[in-house]
């Protein structure tokens, strides 16, 4: 035993001889830890688990760092099904002694198998799934989660105890004492498995046996007479005279008597056996059907959420790859830089790729960078694609053609706001195509951003004389 202050090895005197601390009372303790951890060793060595692991636990109460208690404590909970719980131990006690510490081999046992693992994690959930279903009432559900369950882990003592509760509550003793047999066979000397069986067995108790026939001579003649239960047969002695007739009847009366047993107590038990037997199979079917309809259910349940999913999923790629989509639009994008770069001269080509997005309508679906990115290509393009616009649209005014020269005036006005002739004869164009909002808004705005011109000056002319024919429209 070491020093707890100093790790000195103590000696038989009661302070330690190295640092001199008072160690008595920490010797008693010490004593008292390996004293119930002996005595979980006992019990553990004759399968009476759930007493080990109240001793272990007591000793580890005391000496919270005794490794063989932690590690023997696991074991139990491992010989128990209790897998996480094991592990849990286990772990303690490598952190406290990460060297020459065989619980090192027992997590390696356990995480190096995968398959055992994924087994540990299907029975806890199983296991849980089948305690909501008794939550929910859903009793023969819980039943069949908890033999899944014990398909997997066969030593689940609280799986069979639970299984065994279910049987009990059905009112299915005999599988109940089945379940429970298999506890005991795990962990003898459990409290709650040894209710449960004590309660089964009284419920499975056999009826008294029946008195056997007992026979005895009669003191009256030579007759022999014996006890068939309620009934007193009387059976008298063979005479010479009438032992061929008495032989005939005797064997008539033993014929008769067989069928009778046969009618009354072979074939109803053959009935009740055959009836037994399709009871059995009749409830496999169910457990079957039942399983289905659970596995359907969650089938059915995945199917909608898997649709919605999709649904969802079809929606967001539709709004990011759509006519106006985010992503379309920065390919055009990315295309009227890459036009821009290759032949800066092509500013046709450069505009009829920016025209095509519309910054209102994407909103926040693109990022700053996009904006920016648009914003310095048109700032580049702007000047000479202004100014190719307003020749071609000047050229098709001159030509009086109004509407053709309309699109092309605009867009020049829209890549280069400095250009008020653009301005002035868009506002024309929209009064000498006859719409008159439109070519009201354009003189304003000439007014408004030319002031001082001579464009300004007919532009105010041409707007009263577009408002006096308004009155005149309305008057009339």
């Amino acid at each position: 035993m070491l020093c707890y202050n100093c790790g000195s090895l103590l000696s038989e005197h009661d302070f330690c001889t190295a640092c001199g601390a008072d160690v008595a009372l920490y010797k008693k303790i010490m004593h008292v830890s390996n004293r119930y951890y002996n005595d979980g060793l006992e019990k553990a060595q004759v399968r009476d688990l759930t007493g080990a692991m109240v001793s272990l636990r007591q000793s580890l109460k005391f000496n919270k760092n005794h490794i063989e208690a932690r590690n023997l404590l696991g074991l139990i909970y491992f010989e128990m099904g209790e897998v996480v719980a094991a592990l849990s131990e286990w772990v303690i006690s490598k952190n406290l002694r990460p060297q020459k510490n065989i619980a090192d081999d027992y997590i390696n046992m356990i995480q190096s198998n995968q398959s055992r693992l994924d087994s540990v994690n299907q029975t806890i959930k199983k296991y849980n799934q089948s305690l909501l279903y008794c939550h929910q009432g859903s009793l023969d559900l819980a039943i069949i989660q908890l033999k899944k369950v014990l398909s997997l882990n066969p030593r689940f003592v609280r799986a069979h105890q639970l299984l065994a509760l279910l049987y009990i509550n059905s009112e299915d003793w005999e599988k109940a004492r089945r379940e429970l047999y298999k506890c005991r066979q795990i962990d003898t000397n459990n409290t709650i498995t040894m209710r449960y069986l004590k309660e089964t067995e009284q419920m499975l108790a056999p009826e008294e046996t029946a008195k056997l026939p007992v026979k005895k001579k009669s003191k009256q003649g030579n007759a022999i007479k014996y006890q068939s239960g309620n009934e007193t047969i009387i059976q008298p002695m063979n005479r010479r005279e009438s032992k061929g007739l008495s032989t005939v009847v005797n064997m008539a009366i033993g014929i008769a008597i067989g069928v009778a047993a046969a009618w009354f107590l072979i074939l109803p038990a053959r009935i009740q056996t055959a009836k037994a037997g399709n009871d059995e199979e009749l409830q496999t079917v169910r457990e079957q059907l039942d399983a289905k309809t659970a596995t359907i259910g969650e089938l059915e349940q995945q199917i909608q959420e898997l649709t919605e999913s999709n649904t969802s999923l079809q929606t967001d790629l539709e709004g990011y790859v759509g006519t106006d989509g985010a992503l379309q639009a920065m390919d055009k994008l990315l295309e009227a830089a890459n036009e821009y770069l290759t032949d800066a001269s092509q500013v046709t080509a450069v505009a009829e790729s920016l025209d095509e997005i519309d910054l209102e309508e994407l909103g926040d679906a693109v990022s700053e960078d996009f904006k920016a990115l648009h914003q310095k290509l048109t700032v580049l393009v702007g000047p000479e694609l202004a100014k190719a616009y307003y020749d071609q649209g000047y050229e098709l005014y001159r030509q009086e053609q109004y509407a053709e020269a309309l699109p092309l005036l605009t867009k020049a006005y829209q890549y280069n706001e400095t250009n008020g002739d653009a301005l002035y004869y868009l506002a024309h164009c929209y009064r000498l195509t006859d719409n008159g909002a439109k070519a009201k808004e354009a003189y304003e705005e000439v007014i408004e951003k030319f002031p001082g011109t001579e464009k300004a000056r007919n532009s105010r002319r041409f707007l009263s004389e577009l408002e006096s024919a308004d009155t005149s429209s309305a008057v009339g």
